[in-house]
């Protein structure tokens, strides 16, 4: 089977969906967790806080590069899906509304979304975040951008993850998934330390059904068709203040240091993890993982690191 989604630069203008719905049917009986876990305060001494989504294709690695900033940094990770989730559990105004809405089979609209997203992060204040999963199309930006700059919160940074077509086609079938935590293993790349078992649960890994080439082809139409556009919002004028970087690789692991090194270099008030602190310690007591380091400092002193004006749209 041959695929003709080809990686133009070019912007195509594409119909902006006024709803959206719930990607997964479940029932709830318990609310999910915000991530607020192990998480400390933090003191934003240079002013800078990172308020970030992040675009790829399907199969790009947003979920894989949005766990390990997670776990390296102070940061939050905001789940739409899960605050959806909650708020239906609990019976909240807004949950009301989305699951009647659901119930008759009917798209979520966008200002239903935007409070099930609002209502999380107006109690953050000052805290680093990572939003996934809103906004997905040009309208849901613009309704988000509205809504940040009223709360004096503007979105301060977009990541759009550049992996080629053929590349994600050509792995997607060596991928596995643990469902309940969603940590993504590739049998090329990312083996789990057992096969077919979870690293950290030991539970089994399955597959995902929407990982073929057929559906990753509708898939991949989908993102061109709504997402462009967004990016194209995020890289114009009309945006004041958040930055668009482009990363480019074939794996998560070739894209992370670029990631990581934009994100220290942009925000540097944002605190690392006691944990990744002693966990660099240790792998720096291994001759490997040391020189290692310092062939990463070094193309970083060169200019071959990640310098962000270099990614930036």
């Amino acid at each position: 089977m041959t695929f003709l989604f080809a990686r133009a630069p070019s912007i195509r203008i594409a119909p902006i969906p006024t709803a959206r719905s719930i990607s997964h049917s479940v029932s709830v009986s318990k609310a999910l967790p915000f991530y607020l876990n192990n998480l400390r305060s933090t003191d934003q001494n240079d002013g800078k806080v990172l308020r970030m989504l992040m675009f790829g294709k399907p199969g790009a690695g947003k979920g894989t590069l949005s766990a390990r900033l997670v776990k390296k940094y102070d940061i939050l990770s905001l789940s739409t899906g899960d605050l959806l989730r909650q708020h239906i559990a609990e019976r909240t105004e807004v949950g009301r509304q989305a699951e009647e809405i659901v119930a008759q089979g009917n798209l979520l609209p966008d200002d239903v979304m935007l409070k099930v997203v609002a209502s999380k992060l107006e109690s953050l204040n000052n805290r680093h975040w990572i939003l996934d999963g809103f906004p997905r199309t040009l309208g849901q930006g613009k309704l988000l951008d509205a809504y940040l700059q009223n709360q004096n919160a503007p979105l301060s940074f977009v990541v759009n993850l550049d992996v080629a077509d053929n590349v994600i086609l050509s792995r997607i079938s060596d991928r596995w998934v643990h469902l309940p935590s969603g940590r993504v293993y590739n049998m090329s790349y990312n083996r789990p330390k057992v096969d077919g078992f979870d690293d950290e649960t030991g539970e089994p890994l399955t597959r995902r059904p929407d990982d073929n080439p057929e559906i990753f082809s509708r898939r991949l139409k989908k993102f061109y068709d709504s997402t462009s556009p967004l990016l194209a919002y995020y890289a114009s004028s009309v945006n004041k203040s958040a930055r668009l970087v482009t990363l480019q690789g074939e794996t998560s692991d070739e894209i992370w240091p670029q990631l990581d090194a934009v994100v220290r270099r942009s925000f540097p008030g944002i605190r690392e993890r006691a944990s990744s602190i002693a966990q660099r310690r240790y792998s720096l007591g291994d001759p490997f993982a040391m020189e290692q380091e310092k062939r990463a400092i070094k193309r970083a002193a060169a200019g071959d690191g990640p310098n962000p004006s270099k990614f930036l749209n």
